[in-house]
């Protein structure tokens, strides 16, 4: 069963105006933020019509299932307001559509144009090309924000929640799904064989980026900043009762309410 987690970790610690990275710099795969940036667009350019199928399969058919209960567990309706950020091939958004019904809105947001081509097959109308630290909306104008195992590829967790918060009326709520870093040894060694090994294996069929960005989906896992840290940058943007739950050791949804 899902257990909620309390922010029970200090504020992160950082010089004013550092940003708050989910991880630090991979020198395998870039030496500067900037490179970051292009790097990992041009992945998910390169990888837009693989990306569904693979974790599709890494996921055993069960990915679609389990962020359409998460989505529904917001208790989200006809009417509702709901942006996904970093939405890639749209599957969040998708979800949304029939849950908000014709009077609501399900936007989807990524910096990805070959991901917003294939959230766009997938039935969603409304897309906009941009990034998680400056939302292209107004202040006060959705109901949910979510974003689904992409907090990792932010540059600063801080300004994403903080434009989070800002897009969201009072009552609005946040869902960020990840996954985690198992904390047991036999759990971690699964994993990082599972992830950090056959996944990338199996990725091959769909080219050399394909690969690497399943190579490097593992080691921002590997290297992310851990839960607590999470909750306490939700804190500190201003949202209520930020929890986690978790299930099977890995897969963490985050959750906060806007006062």
């Amino acid at each position: 069963m899902p257990q909620a987690v309390p922010p029970d970790a200090p504020e992160p610690s950082r010089s004013a105006g550092e940003p708050l990275r989910p991880h630090p710099l991979l020198a395998r795969y870039y030496a500067s933020e900037p490179e970051r940036r292009r790097r990992v667009r041009a992945w998910f350019d390169e990888t837009a019509g693989h990306y569904d199928w693979i974790t599709q399969a890494m996921s055993f058919g069960s990915g679609h299932w389990y962020r359409r209960r998460q989505l529904a567990a917001t208790g989200i309706g006809p009417g509702s307001r709901v942006l996904d950020v970093a939405c890639g091939t749209g599957v969040l958004a998708a979800a949304a559509r029939p849950l908000t019904g014709p009077t609501g809105r399900a936007v989807g947001l990524d910096p990805s144009a070959g991901m917003l081509v294939r959230a766009r097959a997938r039935g969603v109308r409304e897309l906009v090309l941009g990034i998680a630290e400056a939302l292209p909306f107004p202040t006060a104008s959705f109901d949910l924000v979510t974003m689904g195992y992409a907090l990792r590829h932010v540059v600063d967790l801080g300004a994403t929640f903080a434009e989070f918060r800002r897009v969201l009326r009072p009552g609005g709520q946040v869902l960020v799904l990840e996954i985690t870093r198992p904390q047991s040894r036999w759990g971690f060694a699964f994993t990082r064989f599972y992830l950090g090994r056959l996944v990338p294996f199996l990725a091959r069929a769909g080219g050399r980026a394909t690969r690497e960005l399943f190579e490097y989906y593992w080691d921002t896992i590997d290297q992310c900043v851990p839960p607590a840290t999470i909750l306490a940058a939700l804190a500190e943007a201003g949202f209520a009762e930020p929890r986690r739950e978790i299930e099977l050791a890995l897969f963490s949804a985050y959750r906060g309410t806007v006062r």
